[in-house]
């Protein structure tokens, strides 16, 4: 066994929040009545036998409709180093928020309830935060080391969503989703006000604002095992997620980050790139699902149609955001140059696929792509020099570029 730092002695009139702790776990639940108490069970007895610091388990109830506050309330009363919560709607960002910004620990973490993750792995998780030399850390079922057990399908939605937001908001992280984090509890006091999200895009959010704000972010390769009774609903999860990639390439959190305006064309192409990216992928899916109901030739019309207005809406909004000032009117009319111009090019490409290889749709996806790449490239010069230019005279200091 370790050499244990123990908790104060079990006293039911003490608030188990309020006494010394080392690092407070957050495990969010709703709806789990049934398996509460065997799973608190465990995570309490692993982290009495096996974990050397002093560890709060606190249970936060997300305004279920069974009797998991009931049991949560229950086990609080009963065992030492437990805690519960109970609020009034749901959300696992909402539930984080709640705890870590009322919590006195040090380290503030959360785990999923149904312990997917191997605990011993918690050692590591928040050992480098109570030593000073991490700010986040976060389990990785992605990072080299890591076993996991789970379909194919949930496996690759991992894989694609993590790659994009690698290619989107650059993140450096490579699981952003999984239920397994720890912060330093003066990074969360930075952090929780700049994040927006209270559902499961909080985590996303969370490790992005992280690497924005150079906080240092280390990641441990975690044992998983899938649960197939998660509560995740995998299409409406998915939506919120890109809606919130979208929200977080065009803006970002007042006071985030101030940049000088020798930094802002960097800056704008790699939101421009990001946004290039999520509107190409779109498109593409777009174009295979319509074509064979207008044809190649209809479908890429559609389909540029769809992404044009998509990158339109999110250029107006960067344009805004560059100089503080809406160059709108600029902006349709560039817009709709731009349209011709790209569908110009795609519809060029689709007749060299059609001359290499009739009705292939391999070749005219490859050819669509290429003739995207082209067209992005010309579309951003063209908006660097159009709406982008900044309005202010060169040396009129910093520019804010979100507001």
């Amino acid at each position: 066994m370790l050499g244990m730092t123990a908790l104060a002695p079990f006293e039911a009139d003490v608030d188990p929040r309020r006494v010394p702790l080392d690092v407070e776990i957050v495990v969010p639940v709703y709806n789990e009545a049934a398996q509460l108490a065997d799973r608190i069970t465990a995570l309490r007895t692993f982290l009495d036998e096996s974990f050397p610091f002093r560890a709060l388990v606190t249970v936060v109830d997300n305004a279920s409709t069974d009797d998991t506050d009931k049991v949560a309330r229950h086990l609080a009363a009963t065992m030492r180093g437990v805690a519960a919560m109970h609020l009034p709607r749901k959300g696992r960002g909402y539930a984080l928020r709640a705890a870590w910004s009322t919590s006195d620990a040090p380290v503030v973490a959360y785990m999923d309830v149904d312990l997917s993750t191997s605990l011993p792995a918690l050692l590591p998780l928040v050992a480098p935060l109570l030593s000073g030399h991490r700010d986040v850390t976060i389990g990785s079922r992605l990072a080299p080391g890591a076993h996991v057990v789970r379909g194919p399908k949930r496996e690759l939605i991992s894989r694609s969503y993590n790659l994009l937001l690698k290619l989107t908001l650059q993140g450096r992280f490579s699981d952003a989703q999984c239920g397994f984090k720890a912060l330093r509890r003066d990074a969360a006091a930075k952090l929780l006000p700049l994040i927006e999200d209270n559902e499961w895009f909080f985590d996303t959010e969370l490790l992005v604002t992280a690497e924005r704000l150079g906080l240092r972010v280390g990641e441990v390769p975690v044992d998983w095992v899938d649960d197939p009774d998660s509560r995740v609903r995998i299409v409406s999860t998915a939506k919120d997620d890109l809606r919130g990639v979208w929200r977080m390439l065009v803006r970002r959190p007042k006071g985030l980050r101030r940049m000088r305006s020798n930094e802002v064309a960097a800056d704008q192409l790699m939101r421009f790139a990001g946004v290039g990216v999520v509107s190409t992928l779109g498109y593409l899916f777009l174009f295979t699902a319509w074509r064979p109901l207008f044809g190649a030739f209809g479908a890429n019309a559609i389909a540029m149609a769809i992404a044009t207005l998509f990158n339109t809406a999110v250029h107006r909004e960067l344009s805004r955001t560059a100089d503080g000032q809406g160059r709108r009117g600029r902006l349709f009319a560039v817009a709709s140059g731009l349209f011709l111009v790209s569908l110009g090019l795609t519809t060029l490409g689709l007749v060299v696929a059609q001359w290499i290889a009739p009705g292939a749709l391999a070749v005219q996806l490859i050819a669509l792509t290429a003739a995207n790449l082209i067209a992005a490239v010309f579309r951003f010069a063209v908006l660097r020099a159009w709406i982008f230019r900044p309005s202010a005279p060169a040396g009129a200091g910093s520019v804010e570029v979100s507001q």
